[in-house]
């Protein structure tokens, strides 16, 4: 049987080059060589010790709990409210009333009533409609706060959960509240 001879690679030597001389020029004047850029030292590796690092325990997974329908609260007081406003609204002829379900989404609210009206006389009456007639009745309801009813133009009564804007129509088109609340449920009411 014939045995294979191992060879090792041999080992390069370190040969020491003479300095470079320099070049002649045309003119016969000396011209120094350049001299090529030095090597970038790459960092020494780290050397392993064949042990894996320690991993963290995992952690005992516990039972899922059942998922419970996660969606805003419901509020008929509020959504009760909501529709006497659109409703009284409608009685003083507002246009295009509109009931926006903001629950989940605001903190002051959860419904917003939103109409309007053909000049500033009649958006003052349908405000004022509201409120006198929200005053009366079984349950009295009163205003937190009331804007704009002087002027007519854009009036907001705040009442708690609900809340009405009342606008003239090229104002309503201008600030666009449905746009802004585009991710709210909708009623729309006649």
């Amino acid at each position: 049987m014939a045995t294979k001879k191992k060879t090792t690679p041999k080992k390069k030597s370190a040969a020491k080059k003479a300095p470079a001389r320099g070049k002649k020029s045309a003119t016969g004047r000396t011209v120094a060589a350049s001299k090529a850029p030095a090597k970038a030292k790459t960092p020494a590796r780290k050397k392993t010790t064949g042990k894996t690092p320690l991993r963290p325990k995992k952690k005992a997974k516990l039972p899922a709990a059942p998922q419970q329908k996660t969606g805003p609260a419901e509020n008929p007081q509020a959504q009760a409210l909501a529709r006497r406003m659109a409703q009284l609204l409608i009685d003083k002829k507002a246009l295009d009333v509109v009931i926006l379900d903001v629950r989940g989404m605001t903190s002051y609210a959860d419904y917003i009533v939103i109409a309007s009206g053909e000049s500033d006389r009649q958006v003052s009456a349908m405000a004022e409609n509201v409120q006198v007639q929200l005053k009366q009745g079984d349950a009295p309801e009163r205003a937190l706060g009331t804007e704009g009813v002087d002027t007519g133009q854009w009036v907001l009564l705040d009442y708690g959960e609900v809340v009405a804007h009342l606008f003239l129509a090229d104002l309503r088109a201008h600030y666009d509240l449905e746009g802004l609340w585009a991710d709210a449920a909708r009623e729309k009411v006649s």
